[in-house]
């Protein structure tokens, strides 16, 4: 009897040494990529139904705060430029500086110096909506930015109607989205950007939240396993001695 209690307690220092352990790397894990997350990512909400169906209005996103130096095409970005309006805005990047853009070509899709862009994520699925503008060139620091729902964007052809480029400094862009957090029916990350692999430079690679939200919910098993274990224990013993 007497060596059981003894092996009942060198099991039970070991599991309470096992559970503190568990219950603090759970909150490493935890608070380290709930704060990272809050360091390279900022909650958006989306104003206009100009992104349909990659993001609607009223859509909560969760964009990675990058310097405008590093946007490539395909992405999409949070920008404000004054000459565009007061507040955030979310478009597409379609061209970079030197880029020459034109609508339409080959299936009355956009053109990038000249190849016709494969786009998938357009609204129905088609070009059909595009409006077609004479070619520009895009100047050097600046970016060119298309609604995926091109019946109901205001973007970079409406400012090229106006006279000017229709692009806006790289130095607007505030961030790169990378997921919808809510409503729950569309939540998840944004599909990558196809049809610009073949044009210089790719396109982005996802930033690194999907690491962080596995961190923070791997760090919330440890905590809830770890904070479960002494109670489990205490009453596995009780039945125990009662029996």
């Amino acid at each position: 009897m007497g060596k059981s209690g003894r092996g009942d307690g060198r099991r039970g220092t070991l599991g309470n040494t096992l559970s503190g352990a568990a219950v603090a790397l759970g909150c490493v894990l935890f608070l380290g990529a709930f704060l990272w997350g809050a360091l390279l990512y900022q909650p958006y909400s989306v104003p206009t139904d100009s992104m349909n169906p990659t993001v609607k209005a009223g859509d909560r996103v969760l964009a990675e705060r990058i310097d405008g130096k590093d946007v490539r095409r395909g992405d999409v970005v949070v920008f404000q430029d004054d000459l565009w309006g007061t507040v955030p805005m979310v478009k597409r990047v379609i061209g970079v500086g030197g880029d020459k853009i034109a609508c339409c070509g080959d299936g009355g899709r956009v053109t990038v110096n000249g190849d016709p862009l494969d786009e998938p994520y357009l609204k129905d699925k088609g070009p059909d909506s595009q409006t077609s503008f004479p070619q520009t060139t895009v100047p050097d620091g600046k970016l060119f930015l298309l609604g995926d729902n091109r019946i109901d964007s205001l973007d970079s052809r409406v400012h090229l109607e106006e006279g000017d480029s229709g692009a806006v400094p790289r130095t607007a862009v505030q961030a790169r989205v990378d997921a919808v957090a809510w409503p729950s029916a569309d939540l998840g990350m944004l599909a990558p950007p196809t049809g610009f692999e073949q044009l210089p430079g790719g396109t982005s690679q996802p930033g690194p939240l999907r690491l962080l939200v596995t961190a923070v919910v791997a760090g919330a098993v440890l905590i809830l396993g770890g904070a479960a274990y002494g109670p489990l224990t205490r009453r596995r013993t009780a039945d125990t001695g009662r029996r």
